[in-house]
């Protein structure tokens, strides 16, 4: 019916699991189904086809034609990483809720799923609750006023919808990070514009401005900024220059300033693919969670919206300690990231032992820095693949008493799931940003012997297609 690369106009009557509207086509062979990324029910969308099947198909979208009855006016600027900031925020609740257990339900095998469902946690803030940003330069333009490209431009924002190569100038705040920041975004574009060096432009590979990355501590109200470029022209760039300004514009809220040289053709803002410069301030920025104090460095990981993170650790510890656990029982957090829950499980029962297992040496350093600036004993940190590490370590087998579960959006290697279940902890709490994979896993987890008891779903990220869950397995 359709071709990959077409572009189709299509009208969305339906919400799929992961923020994907569904625009339904009768044809010769009955109804045909459209997945639209990021589209909402009663909106007419222009999309490209990028996968095709033989019942259905998978789009891009590329422009919303006409609004949703569901959407309202608003002084947001919408930007692509928050489809849904016209949609009040009930109803992006609703759906994400009744999509999202569905899916669950589907692809676990669990049919009564809704009869297990606990409870709905809202964000405490709605906007301007994102701590991390990063903006793109592009010297290709794309400017929403005329919905054309601009050539030799000078853009600072966010990539246009479905490219990776143009960006439209963010110009008003998006209602997702510091609104003052945003504000001022404009400001801080045409000063480095001023400068003489280019945007980078992304198909020639050439260029010098190529990422801004802004890190905010909600605590101390603080910012740490992170200009990423090129060294073609480097010796042209003041970049003390470019903080002093920096602090005439936010004053005493500017942390610190890094300078990143990234020479990769890579479209990559992380410190660790370039040289990297302290050019005055802090490197790290002071976070609380749960009263726990954290110490966060650009590239560290940590929940991007810390107000409901708190709500989600709070959920998953009420969910663990509904168990009865004794003097040096051994609880588990794997993929435990900087030590967070593994901290908050120490912080909520202190006779318990904890040991944290995370792939990322650096994020594990932060862990063992934020348990001794927290005053915890009794926890252990070790870098290591899971699945590894718990092959390498069968000490720890009928050992375990619980275990916190916090991986990826891919969710568990299916090998190091089995090395887990083979732990035998008599009950396991499952955080994930990808209910789709949990569902998968609690089909294996139950196929072992495990129940799922309940399930609770954690709006992180309003405006947005993503939903997190916990869920709690325990041992028959």
């Amino acid at each position: 019916m359709f071709q990959r690369g077409e572009i189709v106009d299509l009208e969305i009557s339906d919400y799929a699991f992961g923020g994907r509207g569904i625009a339904k086509i009768s044809n010769e062979n009955g109804r045909f189904i459209v997945f639209v990324d990021n589209a909402f029910p009663g909106q007419l969308v222009r999309a490209k086809i990028d996968v095709k099947r033989k019942q259905h198909a998978e789009a891009k979208l590329l422009s919303v034609l006409e609004r949703s009855p569901y959407e309202t006016t608003t002084n947001f600027q919408e930007i692509s990483g928050g489809p849904y900031i016209r949609v009040p925020v009930e109803k992006q609740e609703e759906v994400k809720k009744l999509s999202t257990l569905e899916t669950f339900s589907r692809l676990s095998g669990i049919r009564h799923t809704e009869s297990l469902f606990d409870t709905f946690i809202s964000s405490p803030s709605h906007y301007f609750y994102r701590n991390k940003m990063e903006y793109s330069f592009s010297s290709i333009e794309h400017c929403m006023q005329t919905d054309e490209d601009i050539d030799n431009a000078f853009a600072l924002g966010f990539k246009r919808r479905g490219t990776w190569w143009k960006v439209e100038n963010l110009d008003q705040p998006s209602g997702m990070f510091d609104e003052e920041w945003e504000t001022k975004l404009k400001d801080i574009r045409e000063y480095l514009k001023a400068s003489g060096l280019p945007a980078w432009h992304p198909p020639k590979k050439t260029g010098f401005f190529r990422h801004l990355v802004v890190r905010k501590s909600f605590i101390k109200d603080k910012l740490l900024v992170n200009l990423v470029s090129s060294s073609d022209g480097i010796e042209l760039f003041d970049v003390k220059a470019f903080g002093e300004y920096l602090h005439s514009l936010f004053g005493v809220r500017i942390a610190g300033l890094q300078h990143t040289i990234n020479d990769n053709v890579a479209d990559r803002s992380k410190i660790e693919n370039g040289y990297n410069k302290q050019i005055f301030g802090d490197k790290t920025i002071e976070e609380t969670l749960s009263g726990l104090l954290f110490q966060i460095s650009m590239e560290s990981f940590f929940q991007t919206n810390p107000q409901c993170a708190e709500k989600l650790y709070e959920k998953a510890l009420d969910y663990l300690f509904e168990s009865d656990f004794h003097k040096d029982d051994i609880l588990m957090d794997l993929f435990c990231g900087t030590g967070t829950i593994g901290q908050l499980m120490r912080q909520r029962n202190s006779e318990v032992k904890v040991v944290g297992v995370d792939i990322v040496p650096e994020a594990i350093n932060d862990a063992k820095e934020n348990a001794k600036r927290n005053n915890l004993g009794k926890i252990d940190f070790y870098a290591g693949d899971a699945g590894k590490f718990l092959k390498e370590n069968p000490a720890y087998q009928g050992k375990i008493a619980g275990i916190m579960l916090d991986p990826p959006r891919a969710g568990i290697a299916p090998k190091t799931l089995l090395k887990v279940i083979a732990l035998d902890a008599k009950v396991i709490v499952y955080i994930s940003c990808n209910p789709s994979t949990q569902a998968r896993d609690a089909a294996t987890l139950i196929e072992a012997g495990y129940t799922l008891e309940k399930i609770s779903l954690v709006d992180q990220f309003p405006h947005t297609g993503h939903i997190e869950s916990i869920a709690k397995f325990i041992k028959k």
